[in-house]
């Protein structure tokens, strides 16, 4: 259930006039997505914004709900939008943001869990963030557990669906014991929680978590501060690219793979240079790569 918010009125207001409160990256697809819909049926849903005045007096507003909304209409050029003006303080103003985007369950998995901690260092409890986002307090309850541990992949892995929580937490209160987290895995299969695909995820996960440590990060000391919504971000980021990099590396490898193997069978087609090879003492391949330049015979 969406949080309840306070009445209001719409009006017509300037887009340059709105500070965006709460900022997150979108999916570029979905963005273009939004922006194709405003443009040929408008705009359904006003944003909602909250009133607030300058040190000169003049009027802005903070947004509260409809960042995408309001980027489509600054993309199609549009100098007002319809919005929703509600009377609420920079408190509640921040937390309905906050709320809202968490409810919504379209945001990535750390942006997610980054909202509930940030809720949480706001004072509120596990019922109230609970209240607020429409999520189940056992619910909120294990994510906090796994993010006060510092629990950084099996956080990941809860929210893209890999691990059920409950065997999150009983690998978090297993510790290093194998016997005991290999207990904790047994028990979601025989559960049906955990079967097939998702168990064969789930040791890859716990394996990584036992070699490289509870963060995501590689290749640097482990922290002993809290994790924070923004340093889960940053790490997540940083996977992501470092993904991206082995892929672009992989498909270059392919391509000068291919390229040596064509050229190779053209030059071998050559009677002439199998000749010139053998009285070099260069007709020899690597198993490997002779397997494909001759499999076409």
């Amino acid at each position: 259930m969406n949080p309840p918010r306070p009445p209001g009125e719409i009006r017509m207001i300037s887009v340059d006039a709105v500070e965006v409160l709460n900022p997150r990256e979108r999916n570029e697809k979905v963005f273009e997505e939004i922006v194709g819909n405003i443009k040929r049926i408008g705009l359904k849903k006003p944003i909602t914004v909250t009133p607030r005045r300058r040190a000169d007096g003049n009027e802005y507003f903070m947004l509260v709900c409809g960042e995408g909304r309001l980027k489509a209409f600054k993309t199609l050029g549009e100098a007002t939008i319809p919005a929703l003006v509600i009377d609420v303080n920079d408190e509640d103003a921040f937390i309905m943001s906050l709320a809202e985007n968490i409810a919504r369950r379209q945001c990535r998995p750390l942006e997610l869990l980054g909202g509930i901690e940030q809720l949480k260092e706001k004072g509120y409890n596990a019922k109230a963030i609970a209240a607020k986002t429409g999520l189940t307090v056992s619910y909120i309850q294990g994510i906090l557990t796994l993010i006060q541990h510092g629990e950084e992949r099996l956080l990941v892995a809860v929210e893209r669906g890999e691990i059920p929580l409950n065997a999150a937490m009983s690998i978090v209160g297993a510790g290093d014991n194998d016997k005991a987290i290999q207990a904790a895995l047994q028990e979601a299969y025989e559960a049906g929680t955990l079967r097939g695909r998702n168990l064969l995820e789930a040791r890859r996960v716990i394996e990584k978590r036992k070699s490289l440590g509870r963060s995501v990060a590689r290749g640097s000391a482990r922290s002993r501060e809290p994790v924070s919504s923004s340093s889960l971000v940053r790490t997540y980021q940083k996977e992501v690219e470092r993904q991206k990099l082995i892929v672009r590396k992989a498909e270059f490898a392919q391509q000068r793979w291919l390229f040596l193997v064509s050229a190779l069978r053209q030059l071998l087609s050559d009677e002439n240079f199998i000749n010139l090879l053998r009285a070099e003492g260069l007709d020899s391949l690597p198993k490997q790569l002779s397997e494909h330049v001759l499999a076409q015979g």
